[in-house]
């Protein structure tokens, strides 16, 4: 399909961060002919539903009578999901997604800090959302309706938070707790949560799956 026909690209950060953080992702689609549209929204000040409200208004705009491709990282993928669940993103308007190490089931990560005033400072009411208990949103969420892969890390840097996570991990979210039913494919790479964006292979993946449905072959 020629480059001008494929659907603009919607990027969504994760909590805390901002949309310069995807600037990756952003520059090699640039590079590749792709529209991008590298949405911020205030993650730090709102609960989820709020955000997707908003997110999902933003998306529709940009769709038009069209579609658009996904990434997000981390809880960009949570509220990706809640916006399709809530009917804010109805499906027609998304083509394909990839998920960068998104807390699809929650974070243990978060169940441990979220009593802590610096975190609940830090990251606001969305940081009390993305646990796994009561108030987890991602665990309330139904698969998304639409086409995903999903992207996850294995190269932990911090001793504490590897400790507290166990499982296979990127240092913040467990390889377990990024996949999502229904995920059409699954790439496990050698990388960490925050800078997981920047690395060639990942972003090798996420334009073979925007582009074919399936993520980059070794070699």
């Amino acid at each position: 399909m020629p480059s001008n026909e494929r659907p603009p690209i919607v990027l969504l950060h994760g909590l805390g961060r901002t949309r310069w953080s995807l600037w990756p992702v952003a520059r090699e689609a640039t590079r590749r002919g792709r529209i991008v549209h590298n949405l911020g929204y205030p993650s730090r000040r709102a609960r989820i539903e709020k955000l997707a409200d908003d997110v999902g208004r933003r998306m529709c705009e940009i769709a038009g009578d069209g579609a658009v491709d996904v990434v997000t990282h981390s809880m960009g993928g949570i509220v990706l999901r809640a916006a399709a669940a809530s009917g804010a993103v109805p499906p027609p308007i998304v083509h394909r997604v990839v998920m960068l190490a998104p807390p699809n089931h929650g974070s243990e990560l978060a169940d441990r800090l979220k009593d802590y005033r610096i975190y609940r400072f830090a990251l606001g009411p969305a940081g009390q959302q993305i646990g796994t208990g009561e108030q987890s949103v991602p665990l309330r969420l139904p698969p998304p309706p639409f086409e995903v892969g999903i992207v996850a890390g294995r190269r932990s840097t911090n001793p504490f938070f590897a400790r507290v996570l166990g499982d296979e991990s990127d240092g913040k979210v467990t390889v377990a707790s990024a996949q999502l039913e229904g995920m059409r494919e699954l790439a496990v790479v050698d990388r960490g949560h925050t800078f997981i964006m920047w690395a060639p292979d990942v972003l090798a993946h996420v334009f073979a799956f925007l582009d074919t449905g399936r993520f980059a072959t070794a070699g």
